[in-house]
């Protein structure tokens, strides 16, 4: 891009005070292309959004009809019978994504920066492949390793449910959220029927998956933490702990929190994962260790193919209320971005 800066006129600068310079641009063709393309880009995504937005509603429109507000707070799924809707699985797709992200952050957080502060420099492009091949494993994948291996060996072993979810009712179970309704933690011979696919167990699996994808934001974010600033933490007696968390950690917030975000849109619209391990119930279901739950996905991959034009409706008008809620997760991360920009401020 070129400035010309327009030369001042004598008269005029001797018969008044001085004033500014006017700057005048002078865009280059390359400024010129690479503007039109990224408003172009930008248009296009927004089209596309507005098109799945409209093609949503239209479709959704007869269930709405139907069902009205009451779309939001009826639990049964029976479309042919008049009586459907998404309470049970929204409640059941926010819990999901809130054990996700409850598990996923701190173990993201804690990987990037081992990857970008402590791993010895030979080893952490390694740890960083490991972590990016992570992300691309497809879902089913990690819903297979839930289904035969996470749940039956690892979480609930043996006839009695021996394991973290038997753990968690036995000693939390005062607290609603952990509570499991007809199971008794002291009763040796109890069933492990009741601890098994529950919305626990889907959260973790959907932690897995939306862990890699939170690490490699936060990575990147505390790589690109100032070095003078770092060398002047330590400068001041900062121990690496401390540079970290006086400098990488304030520099990097505005990326965690973009992370964060990131990793709950994918974990609210995750379906297969949470399709095969999970044990459908069409109910408001708030105990994440008892069996069943669902979430609005894994509704529609469950439904579609046996609906009739009617359920075809309902699944249409649950998906715009996933559409509705992801915007919403993505406009508010846009704004606590905004007010936490990435190296806004640090102690140091």
């Amino acid at each position: 891009m070129t400035v010309v800066v327009s030369p001042p006129d004598p008269a005029e600068t001797a018969a008044r005070p001085a004033a500014p310079r006017r700057l005048r641009q002078r865009r280059t063709p390359s400024d010129l292309v690479f503007r039109g393309v990224i408003r172009v880009g930008g248009i296009v995504v927004l089209a596309v959004m507005l098109l799945v937005g409209i093609f949503l509603t239209l479709r959704a429109v007869p269930a709405l009809r139907t069902m009205g507000w009451r779309f939001l707070t009826a639990q049964e799924w029976d479309p042919a019978g008049g009586d459907f809707g998404v309470a049970g699985v929204l409640l059941g797709t926010l819990l999901i994504a809130a054990v996700a992200i409850v598990i996923a952050v701190p173990l993201a957080t804690g990987t990037a920066l081992y990857i970008a502060e402590y791993a010895p420099r030979r080893i952490a492009p390694v740890l960083v492949n490991l972590v990016d091949l992570m992300a691309a494993v497809p879902s089913v994948v990690y819903g297979i390793w839930g289904l035969y291996l996470l749940q039956p060996h690892l979480l609930v072993q043996g006839e009695h449910g021996e394991g973290l979810p038997r753990w968690l009712a036995t000693y939390l179970g005062w607290f609603p959220l952990f509570r499991v309704d007809g199971f008794d933690p002291s009763d040796p011979l109890g069933s492990n029927s009741s601890l098994t696919s529950s919305t626990f167990i889907a959260g973790i699996i959907v932690a897995m998956m939306v862990t890699p994808i939170i690490s490699s934001v936060m990575r990147e974010v505390f790589s690109q933490a100032p070095i003078g600033e770092r060398e002047g933490a330590y400068a001041l007696g900062a121990t690496r702990w401390g540079m970290i968390r006086s400098v990488v950690l304030p520099f990097g917030r505005g990326g965690m929190i973009g992370g964060t975000m990131l990793g709950l849109g994918r974990a609210l619209g995750e379906t297969i994962g949470v399709y095969l391990v999970i044990s459908f119930v069409f109910v408001i279901q708030p105990h994440i260790l008892q069996v069943g739950g669902g979430s609005i996905s894994s509704l529609i991959a469950l439904r579609y193919a046996e609906s009739n034009p009617i359920g075809i409706a309902g699944l249409m008008a649950a998906g715009l209320v996933l559409f509705g809620m992801t915007l919403l997760v993505n406009f508010g991360a846009g704004l606590i971005i905004n007010r936490s920009r990435s190296g806004a401020a640090s102690d140091a």
